[in-house]
C-alpha cells in the first residue's frame, strides 16, 4: 500500500499506525523533504504531529531502519540514507 507525503494515520483502518506513519515518512523522502543524509523530524515532533505514542513512531522508523530508507546515528537523530 502507497501512502502519500500528506496523509493522516487512520486508527481504525486496515494497515496498522505505525506501517501508515513508515509509508508517509517514505512518501515525504520521495517527494524530496529531506535530502540523502539530511535528518528527518525527531521522534518527538512525530508524536505531536501525528498524535501517536513514542513506540509507535520508534517501531515506524525501525522499518524504515530495516529497509534501508534510514539509519540512525545514537544521540545525533535519524538521518536519510544515500539512495542506491
Amino acid at each position: 500500500m502507497t501512502h502519500d507525503p500528506d496523509d493522516e494515520i487512520d486508527p481504525t483502518g486496515p494497515v496498522t499506525p505505525y506501517m501508515q506513519l513508515a509509508g508517509i515518512l517514505r512518501a515525504r523522502i520521495a517527494r524530496g523533504d529531506w535530502a540523502p543524509n539530511e535528518r528527518i523530524a525527531t521522534e518527538k515532533d512525530l508524536v505531536q504531529e501525528f498524535g501517536l505514542a513514542r513506540s509507535t513512531v520508534r517501531r515506524a522508523v525501525a522499518v524504515l531502519v530495516k529497509d534501508g530508507d534510514v539509519y540512525t546515528v545514537p544521540q545525533r537523530g535519524t538521518y536519510v540514507a544515500e539512495p542506491d
